[in-house]
C-alpha cells in the first residue's frame, strides 16, 4: 500500500492506526539518502566466539512495515524491497529467509517535485498493491483535528480490533469470493485498454489485473457480500492501476491518470 501525498497531512499517522488497530509486529523505516540495502534486509555478521557468520535481520522482518518517506531513498536502496514485496522473502549472501505472516508494506512518500526525492523504479511501483492520496481535509475535519489533539493524540487510545489468526483467515475468505466470468472478462477488458490508451506511453501490468481482481474480492467482503458485483470493480480500479501507469506528457505520479481510469471506465459497457 502507497499512500501519496504533500507532507503533513497525516500519511504516517495513517500508517502507524493501522498498524496498531492490527495488533501486529510493527517496524518503521525511515528512508533517507544514505540508507543502505543492508539497514533494510539485515547483514551476516562474523562472531569470534563461534568463529562463524550470524545473519542480524533488518527492520524488514517484521509483519506491518512503514516504510516512511520511501522515495528519499536511492533507487538502489528501494530495490531491496522488490524480493519481499512479491515473493515474501529476502536473500543474503545466497541463503533465504522467508517474511512473517501476515506481511504488509506501507509506504509514505512525497510528491515527485519535491527537494530530495528520488523516482521508484517502474518495477516497484508494480508491487504496490493500492495508491491512495489523502489530501488537505476540508475546514470543518481540521478544526475537529486540533480539538482532537489538544490534550493528547488519538492514536494514544487506539486498541487492537483483530488478531492475526483472523487477518490470515479473512485473507483466506477473500480469495473465495465468488466472481462471474463476465466480470472478470471486464476486469481484463479495462486493464487491455490501459495498454492501448494514446496517452499513455506504459499501460498496467498483469499484476495489476491480478490486484484489480483481489480488490474487488476484497471490497465485497467489507460489504459482506460472497459475490463480485460491477460497482467492486468500477470503485477500486483507480487506486489499483493509476500508479501502474505512466502517461506520455507528465511521466510517473501525474494527477490526471486517475481520471484517465475513471474514463477508460465510462468507455467500456458494464457486464449486465
Amino acid at each position: 500500500m502507497m499512500v501519496e501525498d504533500v507532507p503533513g497531512v497525516g500519511k504516517t499517522m495513517l500508517a502507524r492506526a493501522i498498524a496498531k488497530s492490527l495488533g501486529c509486529e510493527f517496524s518503521r523505516i525511515q528512508f533517507t539518502p544514505d540508507l543502505l540495502p543492508s539497514d533494510i534486509i539485515g547483514v551476516n555478521i562474523f562472531n569470534q566466539k563461534t568463529r562463524d557468520f550470524e545473519f542480524k535481520p533488518g527492520p524488514i522482518h517484521s509483519q506491518i512495515i512503514l516504510a516512511d518517506e520511501i522515495n528519499r531513498a536511492t533507487p538502489k536502496t528501494q530495490s531491496a524491497l522488490l524480493e519481499c514485496m512479491e515473493e515474501r522473502q529476502v536473500t543474503v549472501d545466497g541463503v533465504t529467509y522467508k517474511m512473517l505472516r501476515p506481511f504488509l508494506v506501507i509506504a509514505t512518500q512525497n510528491p515527485i517535485e519535491y527537494e530530495g526525492t528520488f523516482p521508484l523504479p517502474e518495477s516497484q511501483l508494480d508491487r504496490f498493491f493500492i495508491r491512495v492520496n489523502l489530501g488537505y481535509p476540508d475546514e470543518e475535519a481540521e478544526g475537529e483535528i486540533l480539538i482532537r489533539q489538544q490534550l493528547r493524540h488519538p492514536i494514544d487510545d487506539l486498541k487492537q480490533v483483530v488478531t492475526v489468526e483472523e487477518i490470515l483467515e479473512m485473507q483466506k475468505k477473500t480469495r473465495g469470493i465468488f466472481m462471474e466470468d463476465s466480470l472478470r472478462e471486464y476486469v481484463v477488458k479495462i486493464v487491455q485498454q490501459t495498454r492501448k490508451n494514446e496517452n499513455l506511453f506504459l499501460g498496467a501490468s498483469p499484476r495489476g489485473s491480478l490486484a484489480l481482481f483481489r480488490a474487488a474480492q476484497a471490497r465485497a467482503v467489507v460489504e459482506d457480500r460472497d459475490f463480485v458485483i460491477p460497482d467492486d470493480i468500477k470503485s477500486m480500479a483507480p487506486y489499483t492501476l493509476a500508479h501502474r501507469m505512466i502517461s506520455k506528457t507528465d511521466g510517473l505520479f501525474s494527477p490526471g491518470l486517475e481520471k484517465l481510469v475513471e474514463k477508460i471506465l465510462d468507455d467500456i459497457p458494464v457486464p449486465a
